[in-house]
């Protein structure tokens, strides 16, 4: 089944609060990336946030599509998206809430941390959300 909007948000926030701190914890630590920090916890917070407006156009261009669902490969575009969008509000406009130094946060390390944990959710969100909620799918993506 196709997700609703509500199903999107359940979905986007569940796994960003538990798989994504999950992959962000080496990160913070200093274990992955150098510099230890809160800097990715924030940049996940962010893409937590604007993923849910994100998740409003996303749900109303599937509505085009004759099957009115949203292919993988469309997964993948909108992470390539939400990547630069993200990457442009934290180092060239800093226009995010929570100022992040630009120096703080080098683009590879940036790059690392956001293409693993957007990677970790997709995989979660195709194999284990199937598993771990089996009635998740029938459900428009709402696990509540």
């Amino acid at each position: 089944m196709t997700p609703t909007l509500f199903g999107r948000w359940q979905t986007r926030l569940l796994l960003l609060a538990t798989v994504g701190l999950l992959v962000s914890l080496p990160f913070v630590l200093g274990w992955v990336g150098g510099q230890p920090g809160v800097i990715y916890f924030w940049i996940l917070a962010y893409v937590a946030i604007f993923g849910l407006g994100w998740d409003v156009l996303y749900d109303y261009l599937q509505k085009f599509r004759w099957d009115r669902d949203w292919p993988a490969a469309y997964q993948l575009f909108a992470g390539i998206w939400e990547l630069i969008f993200i990457f442009c509000g934290v180092k060239l406009v800093g226009f995010l809430p929570i100022p992040i130094p630009k120096d703080e946060l080098p683009l590879g390390v940036f790059l690392l941390h956001y293409s693993v944990v957007w990677l970790a959710v997709f995989i979660t969100s195709q194999s284990l959300m199937r598993i771990i909620f089996p009635r998740w799918r029938f459900r428009g993506g709402e696990w509540l």
